[in-house]
């Protein structure tokens, strides 16, 4: 599981996933999807910090996550399909943080 960089509520930001360690030489990413769920702390609609649609650019998955709750601790599924059919994952947790007063 991978640790991204702790968001500030009112940010939005830009998150890259690098999927180049499981794919095959040749290999090209056909679909990518990022789904938020909450990993601790409580968020009724965690699906909402996902904003637009995850792009890529050779190996990387991009997605931009806006909002959020303080304090909560979100799992992001980075989800691709390969050109060989393949399906393959990465989750990586996001915190939300307030900013230092």
């Amino acid at each position: 599981m991978l640790e991204l960089e702790p968001k500030l509520v009112g940010e939005t930001k830009n998150y890259s996933v690098d999927f180049a360690d499981v794919l095959a030489t040749s290999e090209t990413i056909s679909t990518k999807t990022v789904t938020a769920t909450t990993y601790s702390g409580t968020d009724a609609s965690p699906s909402s910090i996902v904003s637009g649609s995850a792009t890529s650019s050779g190996s990387i998955v991009s997605q931009n996550i806006t909002a959020g709750t303080l304090g909560v601790v979100y799992q992001l599924l980075y989800q691709i399909t390969t050109s060989s059919s393949r399906t393959l994952q990465k989750a990586a947790w996001l915190t939300v943080v307030s900013p230092l007063p």
